[in-house]
């Protein structure tokens, strides 16, 4: 198996290692890991793609590229340049420093690259270690990613349905904030939201006294919905959450046909 991954969070961030591992696990002594992986972090870009500007990459090592751009935009240059004309069997993105469950996951760059290899029609997952009182100061806050993550990987690859529909399926897996010793089992849930929280902004003065605005996440610990991918993760399970990139409100759809 051929692996192509890549992350949010830059080319040195130790989940990135922690992916290559995953990646190495799931390919096999045959398999081939590649990664295109963001020179600079860039969280919280979505599926953003550097459409007005060249992205300049760079060779770091074996198989191992860094792009100034978003992860999207690595993916493209893997799938298109690095490993063109042989492109991917799978695309893994992560392991990110933080969860991407809930409405985490509709900001997350982890999640972008994962949503662009399936735009791409390779299958794809995007993989998040949450953190939290009982793993964030730990000496391997990924301890639960590293441990479970290519059974994880695996079993969603052997369980995937047959996917014809025009936007293919990718993965958002999330792992909980404990030790691995501590994970409960898998659960495959569906995207939550958070209640009474969510992103905003705080001022700041500069030294000059210019204002500057820093974004600031909600309280991760908020409740979502019982069986939502965040109860799961705080209940101490691998969340597994199936997503498209198809943003129709379909329930919507029948409430509209009057304006026709």
């Amino acid at each position: 198996m051929r692996i192509l991954i890549t992350n949010d969070d830059g080319i040195n961030a130790p989940g990135l290692a922690v992916l290559a591992r995953i990646a190495a696990e799931v390919a096999g002594p045959d398999g081939e890991v590649w990664t295109v992986a963001p020179a600079f972090e860039q969280s919280g870009v979505a599926h953003c793609i550097s459409y007005t500007h060249p992205t300049m990459i760079a060779r770091m090592g074996d198989r191992r590229f860094a792009a100034e751009g978003s992860p999207a935009d690595c993916v493209l240059a893997g799938v298109h340049d690095v490993m063109k004309g042989t492109p991917p069997d799978l695309i893994l993105s992560g392991v990110n420093r933080g969860n991407n469950s809930a409405e985490n996951a509709l900001y997350s760059g982890t999640l972008g690259g994962a949503m662009e290899g399936a735009l791409q029609g390779i299958p794809a997952m995007a993989l998040s270690q949450y953190l939290g009182p009982a793993n964030a100061t730990a000496e391997d806050p990924f301890d639960a990613a590293a441990q479970y993550g290519a059974d994880v990987v695996r079993k969603v690859l052997a369980a995937a349905p047959a996917d014809p529909g025009a936007y293919r399926l990718f993965y958002n897996i999330n792992f909980p904030p404990v030790m691995a010793d501590d994970v409960r089992g898998i659960r495959a849930a569906p995207q939550g939201m958070r209640q009474g929280t969510c992103f905003s902004v705080e001022p700041h003065a500069s030294p000059s006294g210019r204002r500057f605005l820093w974004a600031r996440g909600g309280n991760q610990q908020a409740p979502t919905e019982p069986g939502s991918d965040a109860a799961a993760n705080l209940d101490g399970y691998i969340s597994v959450t199936p997503m498209r990139a198809d943003l129709t409100a379909h329930d919507a759809l029948a409430a509209l046909k009057d304006i026709e």
